[in-house]
């Protein structure tokens, strides 16, 4: 094998690796979990990372699941646009039920903040969805890393990295075009503002 195939190779096998740990569900698990290490390791965060796990991550982890085994949407990442109508049609009810059990649980501001700017996300992302398929890798990625940069500089700074490696590799994997990225890192980095300030 001629060593410009095998860096192609090597390519494709960063972007589909950057491309699934920058997935949505997966970039926001991570980030919830390394904002409530750094600003509420105790128990409090304990609840929070729990009512957010019951309410949130794991039902959206489920909805993508079952999506795909059923044949709802082709992929984990919904690629299809017309798949996401019937994804963001049971995304954002979900996410409105974390919003409640957080407003309900009296959860710290940033986090109930946070959690309605992700609704808000998903319905502006469900609107946009009409005429173009915005990432919401990009959108979730510069969203998370934003936030990060607030809570710790140098936690933030490596997430704004793998922020701009997601935004890379969704098109390199041709998964989105450049508007759909750069509208769906904007909503993003406007979010993570709204968010975090």
């Amino acid at each position: 094998m001629s060593s410009g195939k095998t860096d192609l190779k090597r390519l494709l096998v960063l972007a589909r690796w950057v491309s699934w740990i920058g997935h949505p569900l997966v970039f926001i698990s991570l980030s919830i979990t390394v904002i409530i290490i750094l600003r509420l390791a105790n128990r409090a965060g304990l609840a929070l990372l729990l009512t957010l796990l019951v309410t949130l991550i794991l039902p959206m982890a489920l909805l993508l699941f079952w999506g795909t085994r059923t044949g709802r949407w082709s992929d984990a990442d919904v690629s299809i646009r017309s798949e996401r109508v019937r994804f963001y049609s049971r995304a954002i009810p979900i996410s409105a039920m974390a919003v409640i059990a957080l407003w309900l649980l009296r959860a710290p501001a940033m986090a109930l903040r946070g959690a309605v700017v992700t609704l808000f996300l998903l319905l502006v992302a469900a609107l946009v969805n009409f005429r173009i398929k915005l990432s919401l890798h990009a959108l979730f990625a510069f969203y998370s890393a934003i936030i990060l940069l607030v809570v710790h500089p140098v936690v933030g700074v490596i997430a704004f990295a793998l922020a701009f490696l997601v935004f890379w590799s969704r098109l390199y994997l041709a998964r989105h075009d450049l508007l759909e990225t750069l509208v769906g890192a904007s909503l993003g980095l406007l979010g993570g503002l709204v968010t975090a300030w």
